[in-house]
């Protein structure tokens, strides 16, 4: 699961967290009752402060993705796979419109657009 945050992106930590474990959720990589590593072991294992991979859980528990067992540790929630999915869509609709957004105002038409969209697609 998650090796490597990017202090220097304009996404807070604690929300590259959530976002990761979104995505894993929706894509199927973390399944119902699969466990998250502790706190204090992704906070190490990423080189950060534990109150921030606090935070991305308690987030994460109250948006019903996870839940927590005392003294047991934090599971994926049964039956969230399709809302987390939609979510991830939204959001990544979401984001494509401010990119394209931003590219129309750089001047970019659409036959610009379609064609960085392509190679993007195409480098991955």
């Amino acid at each position: 699961m998650l090796e490597k945050i990017d202090i220097h992106s304009d996404v807070a930590v604690f929300q590259q967290i959530e976002n990761h474990i979104q995505f894993a959720i929706a894509s199927g990589k973390l399944k119902a009752g699969d466990q998250l590593p502790t706190v204090k072991e992704l906070a190490e294992r990423l080189g950060i402060n534990f109150n921030t991979v606090g935070k991305a859980y308690r987030d994460l528990d109250v948006m019903g993705y996870v839940y927590s067992r005392r003294g047991m540790g934090i599971f994926v929630q049964k039956g969230i796979e399709a809302k987390c999915r939609e979510a991830c869509h939204k959001a990544i609709i979401t984001r494509m419109h401010e990119v394209i957004s931003e590219a129309k105002s750089a001047g970019m038409d659409a036959t610009k657009i379609k064609a960085a969209v392509s190679k993007c697609i195409a480098s991955d």
